[in-house]
């Protein structure tokens, strides 16, 4: 089986979100979550969450499935929510910047 995340190189996808009071952070493939008092610190926390989580699988010599876990659903959805209106908003902006000076439909139907 082919990984996305190997123990030499990779990515992890990740979300930094509030829920009441505190933020959180979550790195979707290790499935890693760090509790935190503003959106930087979660930040901080996991990517030094993640880090470890990573020096740990190298160090253990672990294979490559630690690395590329299964999402909980709840958080992908929120990812791919965030990837969604990331990318419609980079579009939009595009879109905008064009000097469209009019718009419609040609009729080409025969007569």
């Amino acid at each position: 089986m082919k990984y996305k995340n190997t123990l030499k190189k990779g990515s992890v996808r990740f979300l930094i979100f509030r829920d009441g009071e505190s933020y959180f952070g979550v790195a979707l493939e290790f499935n890693v979550v760090v509790e935190a008092a503003n959106p930087q610190e979660a930040y901080i926390f996991l990517n030094e969450a993640a880090s470890g989580y990573l020096e740990s699988a190298r160090k253990a010599k672990l294979r490559p499935i630690v690395l590329n876990q299964k999402p909980e659903v709840e958080y992908e959805k929120m990812w791919q929510a965030n990837q969604d209106t990331k990318l419609k908003a980079k579009y939009e902006k595009i879109v905008n910047n064009l000097p469209i000076f009019s718009s419609g439909v040609l009729d080409l139907a025969v007569r």
